[in-house]
């Protein structure tokens, strides 16, 4: 049962109830205690008219019918209180100090042509966002920015704890769509240390998520590293790939494969997976070459070395809340309906066992 919760005020305490609807069947309680009630009297009644009078006083004492009624009004109270209890009430409040910490985490993801390659299904490109997607459903607290990369690198995303808004921009990474094809990783690093130093907070530790095929066509990619170290902000690096070959394929606007990429001199241009340059520029910024096994390309092994560094504080912030009294309600219900369940239907019932 699902409603909008009713907040009030009584006597100067706020009230808040989390499902009112159930408020709306109580009198069905009510209903219920009445008639059990109605019946016992409806049986006393009838017993009585079937007892002399002469003889009423030693068969039927009294009404006969007085546990019968408590019995059915035991019931009744019962489940009103537990409808009120399974209606979630929540009285007072109280106020607490909430504090998120994490670190800053910029994903480089490499978007040149040679992530179009498929000897990791489905792509390069495609395997290494669905990684990075699972990677953001798994982190709690920190801040994530992701920067693409090909012949230049731009913020694809700037720092966030809103992983869903991430999400959003990492699948619109698309290499038909980077102005200038290459792979630049030392231009990566750069524009990652620039929106980690530019957002930082104090105390967090800072890192960056580097993954491609590690064909760096530009240089300096290991310089580039050493400054991020210096700088105190690690690399962990991702190879996508394989070091066999494979060659690119060509697609045209609907997704249909067209042909294979060739160089200038019309020869089948072939993309091999360099895990050397990778875990050389990740020991250089005081990292790790992260591995996977099978499809798995080691992302996700990301998470137990983040979890090493130190966080930092996010945010620190006054939270309100409502105290939860359904247990007051349900204790009591609980307890009349074992009462209910002993009570019988009185010296009616008892005299009838007795003359039988």
């Amino acid at each position: 049962m699902i409603s909008v919760a009713l907040q009030t005020t009584l006597l100067g305490l706020r009230l808040r109830i989390l499902e009112p609807a159930w408020l709306w069947i109580t009198p069905l309680g009510i209903a219920a205690g009445a008639f059990a009630a109605w019946r016992s009297w409806q049986r006393a009644q009838r017993a009585r008219s079937l007892v002399p009078q002469e003889r009423r006083a030693r068969v039927l004492p009294g009404t006969g019918a007085a546990q019968g009624i408590l019995r059915g009004s035991a019931l009744g109270t019962a489940l009103v209180l537990l409808f009120v209890a399974a209606a979630g009430p929540q009285c007072g409040e109280r106020t607490e100090i909430v504090k998120r910490s994490g670190v800053d985490l910029v994903i480089a993801l490499d978007a040149s042509t040679s992530m179009l390659a498929r000897d990791v299904k489905p792509s390069r490109i495609e395997r290494a966002k669905a990684e990075v997607s699972a990677l953001l459903d798994v982190l709690r607290g920190d801040r994530v920015g992701i920067v693409a990369f090909a012949g230049e690198a731009f913020v694809q995303c700037p720092l966030t704890i809103d992983y869903s808004a991430a999400k959003l921009f990492l699948r619109a990474v698309d290499p038909a769509g980077m102005p200038q094809q290459g792979t630049a990783i030392a231009a990566a690093l750069d524009e990652s240390r620039r929106l980690l130093e530019g957002g930082s907070r104090g105390g967090a530790a800072k890192a960056v998520l580097l993954i491609s095929d590690g064909e760096d066509q530009e240089g300096a990619a290991l310089d580039a590293a050493k400054a991020l170290g210096d700088a105190g902000i690690r690399v962990y690096s991702v190879a996508v790939g394989t070091g066999a070959g494979e060659l690119i394929p060509l697609t045209d606007a609907k997704g249909a494969m067209t042909g294979y990429k060739k160089d200038s001199q019309g020869r089948t241009v072939l993309t091999r997976a360099d895990a050397s340059m990778l875990q050389d520029i990740a020991t250089a910024a005081g990292g790790k070459l992260l591995e996977g096994s099978g499809g798995d390309l080691g992302i996700l092994q990301l998470v137990p070395e983040v979890e090493k560094l130190q966080k930092g504080e996010l945010e620190s912030r006054l939270s309100v809340q409502y105290a939860d009294r359904s247990a007051q309600f349900a204790w009591p219900a609980f307890f009349l309906l074992c009462a209910a369940a002993m009570l019988g239907e009185g010296t009616l019932a008892l005299r009838r066992r007795g003359t039988t």
